[in-house]
């Protein structure tokens, strides 16, 4: 039986090569092809839900703050609503980033856009390059490389849940910058176990503004209520 190697060990997660398993890994395209198919199982059970999201954003060369809290409903298949319950710092920097984030949000979630910026083999290559334990769950680490320049697509890594055959965390770029204005961005966006849905859990982005300099845009979500499931047919 072949012994367990720690590669990397970052907080509670860690790279395993060698690792004690049922068997060898799948191949990319099978870890893909059940990462969608166990999408498309879910997708219809999840009928709506509310929560709750707290946005902040820091510029660190002027030093100013904004934050905003929001309460989003969500119904399917494509209808997000949001309701802002409170907002602290400058107006013109909660106009020119929270509510450009909603407004994309938004965008995305319509029908054609939302195909278009999901996280399939019609949007991206995929690469498995290993695996690694998060909180005590096996995760298939790959790298994903858009198809295309659409600036709602990324470039990074995803980390594909082997139990749930769901996506708990990303980690990249825009394909394409959204804005002249915006030089660089990275981010890192996490998910969270909600009954038998992935939901968000948290976004933190760290982007480089010109003239405006190092910008820290995150989103925690919480609260989340589950509308009740469809009735099953007679």
């Amino acid at each position: 039986m072949l012994k367990l190697l720690v590669l990397v060990s970052t907080g509670s997660a860690s790279l395993l090569h060698g690792a004690d398993t049922p068997g060898p890994l799948p191949s990319t395209e099978e870890v893909v092809a059940s990462l969608t198919q166990a999408d498309l199982a879910r997708a219809p059970k999840l009928t709506g839900y509310t929560s709750i999201r707290q946005y902040r954003v820091e510029n660190k060369r002027f030093g100013v703050k904004a934050t905003m809290k929001v309460e989003i409903t969500y119904r399917a298949p494509n209808e997000k609503t949001f309701r802002v319950l409170e907002e602290t710092g400058p107006a013109p920097l909660r106009k020119q980033v929270f509510k450009r984030m909603l407004e994309s949000e938004q965008a995305t979630a319509r029908d054609g856009e939302r195909e278009a910026t999901q996280i399939t083999s019609r949007n991206y290559e995929f690469k498995l390059t290993g695996v690694e334990v998060i909180d005590g769950r096996r995760m298939f680490v790959l790298e994903a490389e858009p198809r295309t320049k659409n600036q709602f697509l990324f470039r990074g890594r995803i980390w594909v849940d082997e139990e749930d055959r769901a996506i708990a965390r990303i980690e990249g770029s825009p394909a394409q910058s959204p804005s002249f204005w915006v030089k660089k961005t990275k981010f890192v966006h996490r998910y969270q176990r909600v009954g038998q849905f992935w939901l968000a859990e948290s976004n933190h982005s760290d982007s480089e503004v010109r003239m405006f300099g190092h910008s820290i845009t995150s989103i925690e979500y919480g609260d989340y209520k589950l509308d009740a499931p469809p009735a099953a047919a007679n």
